[in-house]
Protein backbone atom coordinates (compact mmCIF):
# COMPACT_ATOMS: atom_id res chain seq x y z
CA UNK A 1 0.00 0.00 0.00
CA UNK A 2 1.10 3.67 -0.95
CA UNK A 3 2.11 5.76 2.12
CA UNK A 4 -1.27 7.60 2.58
CA UNK A 5 -1.60 11.62 2.84
CA UNK A 6 -2.83 12.22 5.70
CA UNK A 7 -7.23 13.03 6.62
CA UNK A 8 -7.71 15.75 8.41
CA UNK A 9 -11.73 16.23 8.94
CA UNK A 10 -12.62 19.69 10.23
CA UNK A 11 -16.13 18.20 10.54
CA UNK A 12 -15.02 16.02 13.59
CA UNK A 13 -14.78 19.32 15.57
CA UNK A 14 -18.63 20.31 14.89
CA UNK A 15 -19.43 16.76 16.17
CA UNK A 16 -21.11 16.86 19.87
CA UNK A 17 -20.38 13.74 21.66
CA UNK A 18 -23.74 12.10 22.88
CA UNK A 19 -21.02 9.98 25.15
CA UNK A 20 -17.55 10.44 26.12
CA UNK A 21 -15.30 9.07 23.43
CA UNK A 22 -11.88 7.09 24.40
CA UNK A 23 -12.35 8.30 27.98
CA UNK A 24 -15.92 6.79 28.97
CA UNK A 25 -15.22 5.66 32.45
CA UNK A 26 -17.00 2.55 31.62
CA UNK A 27 -15.90 -0.51 30.80
CA UNK A 28 -18.05 -2.03 27.87
CA UNK A 29 -15.46 -4.31 27.35
CA UNK A 30 -16.51 -6.28 30.17
CA UNK A 31 -20.25 -6.34 29.28
CA UNK A 32 -22.03 -9.28 28.16
CA UNK A 33 -24.45 -9.69 25.09
CA UNK A 34 -27.69 -10.47 26.33
CA UNK A 35 -28.20 -12.72 23.15
CA UNK A 36 -26.91 -13.54 19.54
CA UNK A 37 -25.68 -10.41 18.45
CA UNK A 38 -24.24 -9.46 14.51
CA UNK A 39 -21.66 -6.78 14.14
CA UNK A 40 -21.41 -4.43 11.68
CA UNK A 41 -17.76 -4.34 10.36
CA UNK A 42 -15.79 -1.81 7.77
CA UNK A 43 -13.22 -2.52 5.58
CA UNK A 44 -11.56 -1.52 2.25
CA UNK A 45 -9.96 -4.71 0.85
CA UNK A 46 -10.43 -5.61 -2.82
CA UNK A 47 -9.27 -8.42 -4.55
CA UNK A 48 -6.80 -10.77 -2.83
CA UNK A 49 -7.15 -9.22 0.10
CA UNK A 50 -11.35 -8.62 0.16
CA UNK A 51 -10.83 -12.67 -0.71
CA UNK A 52 -8.25 -13.42 2.28
CA UNK A 53 -10.80 -11.48 4.79
CA UNK A 54 -14.05 -13.14 3.55
CA UNK A 55 -12.68 -16.53 4.22
CA UNK A 56 -11.58 -15.62 7.31
CA UNK A 57 -15.32 -14.03 8.67
CA UNK A 58 -16.79 -17.48 6.68
CA UNK A 59 -13.82 -19.24 9.41
CA UNK A 60 -15.62 -17.13 12.01
CA UNK A 61 -18.85 -16.73 11.78
CA UNK A 62 -19.67 -21.20 10.90
CA UNK A 63 -17.72 -21.32 14.95
CA UNK A 64 -19.37 -18.75 16.08
CA UNK A 65 -23.07 -18.59 15.65
CA UNK A 66 -23.68 -16.00 19.05
CA UNK A 67 -21.33 -13.41 17.62
CA UNK A 68 -21.76 -13.29 13.46
CA UNK A 69 -19.90 -10.61 11.81
CA UNK A 70 -21.22 -8.91 8.69
CA UNK A 71 -18.96 -6.98 6.43
CA UNK A 72 -19.22 -4.18 4.19
CA UNK A 73 -17.00 -2.64 1.69
CA UNK A 74 -16.15 1.15 3.23
CA UNK A 75 -12.70 2.47 0.18
CA UNK A 76 -10.14 3.03 2.88
CA UNK A 77 -9.70 7.31 1.68
CA UNK A 78 -13.22 7.30 2.56
CA UNK A 79 -13.65 5.72 6.18
CA UNK A 80 -13.12 8.57 8.18
CA UNK A 81 -15.48 11.15 6.27
CA UNK A 82 -18.11 7.57 6.23
CA UNK A 83 -17.43 7.35 10.10
CA UNK A 84 -18.44 10.94 10.78
CA UNK A 85 -21.31 10.66 8.71
CA UNK A 86 -22.27 7.27 11.07
CA UNK A 87 -21.85 9.24 14.12
CA UNK A 88 -23.50 12.14 12.94
CA UNK A 89 -26.90 9.88 12.74
CA UNK A 90 -25.60 7.94 15.91
CA UNK A 91 -25.03 4.79 13.86
CA UNK A 92 -21.62 3.92 13.84
CA UNK A 93 -19.97 0.33 12.61
CA UNK A 94 -19.03 -1.52 15.71
CA UNK A 95 -15.97 -2.14 13.98
CA UNK A 96 -14.03 0.00 11.63
CA UNK A 97 -10.64 -0.29 9.45
CA UNK A 98 -9.19 3.42 10.39
CA UNK A 99 -5.54 4.63 9.24
CA UNK A 100 -3.89 4.99 12.31
CA UNK A 101 -3.22 9.20 11.46
CA UNK A 102 -6.48 9.34 11.66
CA UNK A 103 -6.29 8.68 15.74
CA UNK A 104 -6.74 12.02 16.90
CA UNK A 105 -9.49 12.71 15.05
CA UNK A 106 -10.83 10.01 15.78
CA UNK A 107 -10.05 10.50 20.08
CA UNK A 108 -13.20 12.46 20.82
CA UNK A 109 -15.49 10.54 18.53
CA UNK A 110 -18.52 9.48 20.66
CA UNK A 111 -18.99 6.13 21.74
CA UNK A 112 -15.09 5.05 20.72
CA UNK A 113 -13.70 2.51 23.05
CA UNK A 114 -10.83 2.84 24.99
CA UNK A 115 -8.61 -0.27 24.68
CA UNK A 116 -6.07 0.61 27.43
CA UNK A 117 -6.73 -1.36 30.20
CA UNK A 118 -8.13 -4.38 27.42
CA UNK A 119 -4.71 -4.67 25.63
CA UNK A 120 -2.91 -5.31 28.55
CA UNK A 121 -4.93 -9.03 28.88
CA UNK A 122 -2.76 -12.11 28.81
CA UNK A 123 -4.80 -13.14 25.86
CA UNK A 124 -4.36 -10.18 23.62
CA UNK A 125 -0.57 -10.27 23.91
CA UNK A 126 -0.63 -6.33 23.47
CA UNK A 127 3.75 -6.68 23.79
CA UNK A 128 3.54 -9.01 20.61
CA UNK A 129 2.50 -6.53 18.33
CA UNK A 130 5.05 -4.47 16.68
CA UNK A 131 6.29 -1.89 18.62
CA UNK A 132 6.09 1.14 16.12
CA UNK A 133 2.57 -0.01 15.81
CA UNK A 134 1.55 -0.22 19.56
CA UNK A 135 2.98 3.50 19.45
CA UNK A 136 0.81 4.09 17.21
CA UNK A 137 -2.73 3.17 18.23
CA UNK A 138 -1.82 5.30 21.30
CA UNK A 139 -2.93 8.98 21.62
CA UNK A 140 -2.56 11.11 24.57
CA UNK A 141 -1.63 7.69 27.08
CA UNK A 142 -4.49 6.16 25.68
CA UNK A 143 -4.97 3.21 23.10
CA UNK A 144 -7.30 3.49 20.90
CA UNK A 145 -6.80 0.82 18.09
CA UNK A 146 -5.68 -2.86 17.48
CA UNK A 147 -3.04 -3.03 14.77
CA UNK A 148 -4.90 -4.34 10.95
CA UNK A 149 -1.75 -3.80 8.43
CA UNK A 150 2.06 -2.26 9.06
CA UNK A 151 4.50 -1.72 6.55
CA UNK A 152 7.93 -0.55 6.01
CA UNK A 153 10.36 0.73 3.75
CA UNK A 154 13.11 -0.84 2.58
CA UNK A 155 15.95 -0.33 -0.14
CA UNK A 156 15.05 -2.22 -3.40
CA UNK A 157 17.54 -2.71 -5.53
CA UNK A 158 17.95 -3.85 -9.59
CA UNK A 159 20.31 -6.65 -9.64
CA UNK A 160 21.40 -6.48 -13.22
CA UNK A 161 22.36 -2.89 -13.25
CA UNK A 162 24.89 -3.91 -9.87
CA UNK A 163 25.76 -6.71 -12.12
CA UNK A 164 26.81 -4.47 -15.23
CA UNK A 165 28.66 -2.22 -13.13
CA UNK A 166 30.56 -4.67 -11.14
CA UNK A 167 29.33 -3.54 -7.73
CA UNK A 168 28.29 -5.51 -5.14
CA UNK A 169 24.79 -5.57 -4.01
CA UNK A 170 23.31 -3.25 -0.74
CA UNK A 171 23.72 -5.10 2.28
CA UNK A 172 22.74 -5.06 6.02
CA UNK A 173 25.93 -3.15 6.53
CA UNK A 174 25.36 -0.28 4.36
CA UNK A 175 25.92 3.15 5.85
CA UNK A 176 24.41 5.89 3.87
CA UNK A 177 28.26 6.74 2.16
CA UNK A 178 28.00 3.47 0.70
CA UNK A 179 24.82 3.83 -0.41
CA UNK A 180 25.22 7.19 -1.96
CA UNK A 181 28.45 6.00 -3.80
CA UNK A 182 26.47 3.43 -5.07
CA UNK A 183 23.79 6.20 -6.60
CA UNK A 184 26.54 7.99 -8.35
CA UNK A 185 27.91 5.17 -9.92
CA UNK A 186 24.93 3.72 -11.56
CA UNK A 187 23.93 7.39 -12.37
CA UNK A 188 24.57 7.76 -16.45
CA UNK A 189 23.26 11.62 -17.65
CA UNK A 190 23.39 10.29 -21.13
CA UNK A 191 20.93 7.03 -20.66
CA UNK A 192 18.51 9.13 -18.27
CA UNK A 193 19.38 6.33 -15.63
CA UNK A 194 19.34 7.61 -11.99
CA UNK A 195 21.04 6.46 -8.77
CA UNK A 196 18.23 6.67 -6.48
CA UNK A 197 14.62 8.20 -6.85
CA UNK A 198 12.89 10.23 -3.96
CA UNK A 199 9.01 11.40 -3.42
CA UNK A 200 9.14 15.23 -4.29
CA UNK A 201 5.16 16.27 -4.08
CA UNK A 202 6.12 17.56 -0.58
CA UNK A 203 3.55 15.15 0.96
CA UNK A 204 4.24 13.21 4.00
CA UNK A 205 5.54 10.52 1.76
CA UNK A 206 8.16 13.21 1.23
CA UNK A 207 8.78 13.25 5.18
CA UNK A 208 8.48 9.69 5.99
CA UNK A 209 11.50 8.64 3.56
CA UNK A 210 13.57 11.22 5.36
CA UNK A 211 12.42 10.43 9.13
CA UNK A 212 14.22 7.27 9.03
CA UNK A 213 17.43 9.01 8.58
CA UNK A 214 16.69 11.51 11.18
CA UNK A 215 16.01 8.66 13.73
CA UNK A 216 18.99 6.72 13.02
CA UNK A 217 21.50 9.83 13.48
CA UNK A 218 20.06 10.30 17.05
CA UNK A 219 17.36 12.91 15.93
CA UNK A 220 13.44 13.70 16.44
CA UNK A 221 10.62 15.06 15.11
CA UNK A 222 9.76 17.18 18.31
CA UNK A 223 11.20 17.30 21.45
CA UNK A 224 10.50 14.93 24.54
CA UNK A 225 7.15 16.81 25.85
CA UNK A 226 6.18 17.01 22.07
CA UNK A 227 5.32 20.80 22.69
CA UNK A 228 8.50 22.29 20.11
CA UNK A 229 9.93 20.84 16.51
CA UNK A 230 13.09 19.42 16.84
CA UNK A 231 14.09 18.26 13.63
CA UNK A 232 15.63 21.30 12.72
CA UNK A 233 18.41 20.10 15.52
CA UNK A 234 22.51 18.74 14.02
CA UNK A 235 21.16 15.70 13.64
CA UNK A 236 18.46 16.18 11.57
CA UNK A 237 20.53 18.62 9.74
CA UNK A 238 23.21 16.27 8.96
CA UNK A 239 20.36 13.58 7.64
CA UNK A 240 18.77 16.16 5.08
CA UNK A 241 22.30 16.68 4.07
CA UNK A 242 22.48 12.79 2.97
CA UNK A 243 19.87 13.68 0.65
CA UNK A 244 20.76 16.69 -0.77
CA UNK A 245 24.23 15.71 -1.28
CA UNK A 246 22.81 13.31 -3.79
CA UNK A 247 20.25 15.86 -5.11
CA UNK A 248 21.93 18.81 -5.96
CA UNK A 249 25.74 17.92 -5.61
CA UNK A 250 25.47 14.27 -7.40
CA UNK A 251 22.68 14.73 -9.08
CA UNK A 252 22.04 11.06 -8.82
CA UNK A 253 18.24 11.47 -8.07
CA UNK A 254 15.48 10.74 -10.29
CA UNK A 255 13.16 13.84 -8.46
CA UNK A 256 9.69 12.33 -8.75
CA UNK A 257 7.80 15.69 -8.62
CA UNK A 258 4.30 14.03 -9.07
CA UNK A 259 5.72 10.98 -7.27
CA UNK A 260 3.37 8.90 -9.64
CA UNK A 261 6.10 7.38 -12.23
CA UNK A 262 8.75 5.97 -10.39
CA UNK A 263 7.42 2.50 -10.16
CA UNK A 264 7.79 2.80 -14.35
CA UNK A 265 10.52 4.13 -14.16
CA UNK A 266 12.26 1.84 -12.36
CA UNK A 267 10.54 -1.31 -14.27
CA UNK A 268 12.25 0.22 -17.23
CA UNK A 269 16.04 -0.46 -15.98
CA UNK A 270 16.52 3.14 -15.42
CA UNK A 271 16.81 3.51 -11.80
CA UNK A 272 18.96 1.58 -9.55
CA UNK A 273 17.98 1.72 -6.31
CA UNK A 274 13.97 2.99 -4.12
CA UNK A 275 13.40 3.49 -0.79
CA UNK A 276 10.20 2.03 -0.88
CA UNK A 277 7.74 -0.56 0.69
CA UNK A 278 6.53 -4.15 0.23
CA UNK A 279 3.44 -2.74 -1.98
CA UNK A 280 5.43 -1.81 -4.87
CA UNK A 281 6.68 -5.34 -5.44
CA UNK A 282 4.28 -6.35 -7.80
CA UNK A 283 4.84 -3.55 -9.92
CA UNK A 284 8.53 -5.22 -11.22
CA UNK A 285 7.78 -8.11 -13.33
CA UNK A 286 10.42 -7.20 -15.68
CA UNK A 287 13.08 -6.37 -13.01
CA UNK A 288 15.75 -8.91 -11.51
CA UNK A 289 15.23 -6.64 -7.89
CA UNK A 290 16.88 -8.01 -4.85
CA UNK A 291 15.90 -6.30 -1.57
CA UNK A 292 17.90 -5.13 1.77
CA UNK A 293 17.33 -2.92 4.87
CA UNK A 294 17.79 0.83 4.95
CA UNK A 295 21.55 1.71 4.92
CA UNK A 296 22.70 3.46 8.53
CA UNK A 297 24.29 5.90 10.80
CA UNK A 298 26.68 4.43 13.03
CA UNK A 299 25.19 1.11 12.83
CA UNK A 300 21.59 1.93 13.54
CA UNK A 301 19.39 0.99 10.64
CA UNK A 302 15.85 1.80 11.97
CA UNK A 303 13.12 2.32 9.29
CA UNK A 304 9.40 3.66 9.65
CA UNK A 305 6.38 1.68 9.41
CA UNK A 306 2.54 3.10 8.10
CA UNK A 307 0.14 1.28 10.52
CA UNK A 308 -3.46 0.90 10.17
CA UNK A 309 -5.91 0.17 12.85
CA UNK A 310 -9.01 -1.78 13.90
CA UNK A 311 -11.38 0.61 15.87
CA UNK A 312 -14.00 0.06 17.65
CA UNK A 313 -17.86 1.83 18.54
CA UNK A 314 -19.72 0.86 21.97
CA UNK A 315 -23.33 0.67 20.73
CA UNK A 316 -24.50 -0.87 23.70
CA UNK A 317 -25.86 -4.39 24.82
CA UNK A 318 -22.44 -5.91 25.15
CA UNK A 319 -21.43 -5.31 21.36
CA UNK A 320 -18.29 -3.91 22.30
CA UNK A 321 -17.19 -7.35 23.93
CA UNK A 322 -18.02 -9.25 21.17
CA UNK A 323 -16.40 -6.56 18.54
CA UNK A 324 -13.30 -7.22 20.60
CA UNK A 325 -13.70 -10.86 20.52
CA UNK A 326 -13.87 -11.28 17.04
CA UNK A 327 -10.83 -8.53 17.00
CA UNK A 328 -8.51 -10.64 19.39
CA UNK A 329 -9.52 -13.81 16.88
CA UNK A 330 -8.81 -11.97 14.08
CA UNK A 331 -5.68 -10.53 15.00
CA UNK A 332 -4.09 -13.52 16.68
CA UNK A 333 -0.75 -15.42 15.10
CA UNK A 334 -2.63 -18.32 13.37
CA UNK A 335 -4.76 -15.77 11.40
CA UNK A 336 -2.32 -12.98 10.52
CA UNK A 337 -0.54 -16.05 8.93
CA UNK A 338 -3.00 -16.94 7.06
CA UNK A 339 -3.82 -13.68 5.72
CA UNK A 340 -0.19 -12.74 5.47
CA UNK A 341 0.49 -15.48 2.81
CA UNK A 342 -2.69 -15.13 0.75
CA UNK A 343 -2.00 -11.59 0.43
CA UNK A 344 1.61 -10.45 1.32
CA UNK A 345 0.54 -7.86 4.29
CA UNK A 346 3.27 -7.94 6.55
CA UNK A 347 2.91 -9.63 10.06
CA UNK A 348 1.66 -7.09 12.75
CA UNK A 349 2.72 -9.66 15.31
CA UNK A 350 6.60 -10.02 16.30
CA UNK A 351 6.27 -13.77 16.96
CA UNK A 352 5.08 -14.23 13.25
CA UNK A 353 7.90 -11.93 11.88
CA UNK A 354 10.68 -13.80 13.85
CA UNK A 355 9.08 -17.77 12.82
CA UNK A 356 11.93 -18.66 10.03
CA UNK A 357 9.87 -20.85 8.72
CA UNK A 358 6.48 -18.41 7.79
CA UNK A 359 9.34 -16.13 6.36
CA UNK A 360 10.53 -19.44 4.42
CA UNK A 361 7.06 -19.78 3.06
CA UNK A 362 6.31 -16.09 2.70
CA UNK A 363 9.52 -15.43 0.80
CA UNK A 364 8.58 -18.32 -1.84
CA UNK A 365 4.99 -16.93 -2.20
CA UNK A 366 6.38 -13.32 -2.84
CA UNK A 367 9.62 -12.74 -3.22
CA UNK A 368 11.47 -10.40 -1.32
CA UNK A 369 8.83 -9.67 0.88
CA UNK A 370 10.37 -11.70 3.68
CA UNK A 371 13.29 -9.19 4.41
CA UNK A 372 10.31 -6.54 4.73
CA UNK A 373 8.83 -9.17 7.38
CA UNK A 374 12.63 -9.19 8.95
CA UNK A 375 12.73 -5.67 8.94
CA UNK A 376 10.01 -4.52 10.92
CA UNK A 377 12.52 -5.58 14.11
CA UNK A 378 13.74 -2.30 12.66
CA UNK A 379 10.41 -0.14 13.35
CA UNK A 380 11.85 1.42 16.85
CA UNK A 381 9.86 4.26 16.40
CA UNK A 382 6.72 6.35 15.22
CA UNK A 383 5.25 9.60 13.89
CA UNK A 384 3.75 11.60 16.75
CA UNK A 385 0.07 10.85 16.85
CA UNK A 386 -1.90 13.74 17.71
CA UNK A 387 -3.90 16.66 16.00
CA UNK A 388 -1.55 19.24 14.48
CA UNK A 389 1.08 16.67 13.12
CA UNK A 390 -0.67 17.25 9.55
CA UNK A 391 0.39 20.95 10.26
CA UNK A 392 3.88 19.86 11.18
CA UNK A 393 4.48 17.00 8.38
CA UNK A 394 3.41 19.74 6.29
CA UNK A 395 6.07 22.40 6.93
CA UNK A 396 8.80 19.51 7.10
CA UNK A 397 7.40 18.23 3.20
CA UNK A 398 8.04 21.54 2.39
CA UNK A 399 11.55 21.96 3.53
CA UNK A 400 12.99 19.03 2.28
CA UNK A 401 11.44 19.53 -0.94
CA UNK A 402 12.95 23.03 -1.16
CA UNK A 403 16.35 21.77 -0.31
CA UNK A 404 16.32 19.10 -2.16
CA UNK A 405 15.98 21.46 -5.53
CA UNK A 406 18.58 23.16 -4.10
CA UNK A 407 16.44 26.53 -3.55
CA UNK A 408 17.38 26.29 0.14
CA UNK A 409 20.27 25.18 1.96
CA UNK A 410 18.94 22.62 4.99
CA UNK A 411 19.53 24.31 7.97
CA UNK A 412 17.73 27.36 6.94
CA UNK A 413 14.88 24.78 5.25
CA UNK A 414 14.68 23.06 8.59
CA UNK A 415 14.45 26.20 10.54
CA UNK A 416 11.63 27.90 9.10
CA UNK A 417 9.85 24.24 9.00
CA UNK A 418 10.29 24.40 12.76
CA UNK A 419 9.34 27.74 12.86
CA UNK A 420 5.63 26.79 11.15
CA UNK A 421 5.51 23.60 13.04
CA UNK A 422 6.18 25.46 16.14
CA UNK A 423 2.83 27.85 15.22
CA UNK A 424 0.85 24.89 15.01
CA UNK A 425 1.98 22.91 17.93
CA UNK A 426 1.25 26.14 19.97
CA UNK A 427 -2.69 26.53 18.34
CA UNK A 428 -2.90 22.71 19.26
CA UNK A 429 -3.27 21.92 15.41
Amino acid sequence: MKARLLIVLAVFGLLVPACTGGGDESSPTDETASGPVTLTFWHGYTDAEADSMNALLDEWNADNPDIQVEPLFVNNDKALQKLTVALQGGEPPDITYQYGSSLPQLASAPGLVDLTDWVQRPEVDWEDFIAGARTAATFEGKVLGVPALIDNLAVVYNKTLFDQAGMDYPNEEWTWDDFRAAAKALTDPANKQFGFSYPMDASEDSVWHYDPLLWQNGGSILNDDETQAAFNSPEGVEALEVLTGMAVDDQSVYLDIQNSNYTDIFNSGKIAMLVTGPWDLSSFPDVDYGVSILPGFDGDHQTIAGPDMWTVFDNGNGRAAAALEFVQWLTAPEQVQKEDLATGHLPIRLSVAQDESFLQDFGEVFPGVDVFAENLSNVEQARPVMAAYPQVSEAMGLAIVSAMLGESEPQAALDQAASDANDALALGG
